[in-house]
């Protein structure tokens, strides 16, 4: 998908350059937006690619020590982990959190926990305030 996004801002952004060089007044707008909306799709792309590439490193850090949480949750037919039983789990990571607010590792588990019981917006932030501490405490 990336690929196929940066070959859209290659065309795109090549078109809109043809269109500020007409000099017509509607073209050169039309080509402006042309440009402003790939940077906005562009920017959107790095901040996804950078938030996989560093949570992958806190779950390569975690694996290190050997402290990834168990999946064992059972697994609907889907392949995601039962609701419930993730909420069951859920405030084991919580109570975790509360108690050592400023440790990633916590929040990182905690971020692992909203994602097994579907919540993502929840899990996105967990994460990103694990890899906030995580930078840190480098």
């Amino acid at each position: 998908m990336a690929a196929l996004l940066a070959l859209y801002l290659i065309l795109v952004v090549d078109r809109s350059v043809r269109l500020v060089a007409t000099g017509e007044p509607v073209a050169i707008g039309l080509g402006v937006a042309l440009i402003v909306f790939p940077l906005i799709a562009a920017w959107a792309l790095m901040r996804e690619l950078l938030f996989g590439i560093r949570t992958e490193r806190l779950v390569k850090d975690l694996e290190a020590e050997d402290s990834l949480p168990e999946d064992d949750l059972p697994k609907r037919p889907s392949g995601r982990p039962d609701r419930a039983a993730a909420d069951a789990e859920f405030d084991r990571y919580r109570a975790e959190v509360d108690a050592a607010p400023e440790s990633w590792r916590a929040w990182f588990r905690l971020g692992l926990a909203y994602d097994a019981s579907g919540d993502r917006r929840r899990a996105r932030a967990a994460l990103r305030r694990a890899i906030a501490l995580n930078r840190q405490a480098a």
